[in-house]
Formats: structure tokens, C-alpha cells, sequence
């Protein structure tokens, strides 16, 4: 009974005394080094919890954030909405009837896009869509504070067109086609009658 006091009373002190160590080392303020710094994981002294939003956690280039889409860049490829393990990327594309200009690299544009949406909820931030975008319009930014009240406010919309403009665009493209096919029917007509 003894030894079984005496034994409680060896571990308590073992716990209190290094409660009691961090408590007097917190006065001490901790240095923010950056990352690449050889000593980053060694600041075990001094205050630990970050005092957010007023310091914040180095963040790493290499770090994996929120995605951002430069829509005017985007060629409508698909690529990133095809190898998203998740399927949280949700793309809609309208064939323009003529090229509707150039993305920053050169590429041309021939796909309207009224609809570009990331559901950041569903996202496993593996960067996937980041590497085989041809534009390089989809990125991901050193941004990973976006709190929100609802879920749905993490579904990102970049598209920038209206209901109506895409409306409109794929009227224009059911137009051409219909268009086209009367031009083909005629001339098969031609071709009959000679």
C-alpha cells in the first residue's frame, strides 16, 4: 500500500513538474522561422498554440490550398474534371461557332464555359487537376483559411456567364448546325440531280 502510494505520488510530480516547465518557458516568445530553417521543429520552448489570426503558420511553396481557376485561361478541356478522384470539379462547355480568342499561353479558345464549379468540400487538395491542366489555369493557392457558416458555401463558381449569354451561345451553335445540315441536304440534292 505504501509502494502503491508512493508510486502515485512519484508520478504525479513527474506530470506536474513538466506542466510547471512549460509554464514558466511560455514566457518566453517563440521565434517564427520559416520552413526551410534547420531548427523549424525544434522550438519547443516558449509559447507553442499559434496566436491567430495576429501570427500565422509559415506556409511551405509546395504547400496543397485552395484551388483557383482563371477562367479566362481555361480552354474547356475537361482533362481536370476527368482525373478528380472525388469528382468535385462540375464543367460545362458550349462549342463556340468561331474561335472566341487566345488564353495567356496562346492556346485558342473554341469552348464557351457557363459553368465552372468546384465543390471545395469534396476536395482531398491532391492537386491532380493542377498537373494536367495544358493552360495552367487551375492553381492552387497558398489560401487554406476559408471558414463558412454552410457547406454550400464551399461550391466555387468561376464561371463568369449568365444563364441568358449561355443561352444564347447555344442557340447560336444549334443555328449553325442547322445551317450546315440544310447546306449538306442541298448539296445531296445537287449530287442527285446530276
Amino acid at each position: 500500500m505504501i509502494k502503491g502510494a508512493l508510486n502515485g505520488f512519484t508520478t504525479a510530480w513527474k506530470g506536474l513538474s513538466l506542466t510547471l516547465k512549460h509554464f514558466f518557458n511560455a514566457k518566453a516568445d517563440k521565434t517564427i522561422k520559416s520552413v526551410e530553417h534547420s531548427g523549424y521543429f525544434d522550438q519547443a520552448e516558449g509559447i507553442v498554440t499559434v496566436q491567430y489570426p495576429k501570427e500565422t503558420i509559415p506556409v511551405p511553396e509546395v504547400g496543397r490550398y485552395q484551388l483557383h481557376v482563371e477562367i479566362n485561361d481555361c480552354i474547356v478541356c475537361d482533362l481536370c474534371a476527368k482525373i478528380c478522384p472525388v469528382n468535385c470539379i462540375d464543367i460545362e462547355a458550349i462549342k463556340a461557332t468561331e474561335a472566341i480568342g487566345k488564353t495567356s499561353d496562346g492556346s485558342v479558345k473554341r469552348l464557351y464555359t457557363p459553368k465552372f464549379d468546384i465543390d471545395m468540400a469534396k476536395c482531398m487538395y491532391c492537386g491532380l487537376c493542377t498537373t494536367v491542366c495544358p493552360t495552367e489555369c487551375i492553381t492552387m493557392t497558398s489560401e487554406y483559411d476559408r471558414s463558412v457558416a454552410h457547406i454550400s458555401d464551399l461550391n466555387y463558381k468561376f464561371a463568369n456567364m449568365t444563364e441568358a449569354e449561355a443561352e444564347e451561345k447555344r442557340q447560336a451553335l444549334e443555328q449553325q448546325l442547322a445551317e450546315r445540315q440544310a447546306a449538306k441536304l442541298a448539296a445531296l440534292k445537287q449530287d442527285n440531280k446530276e
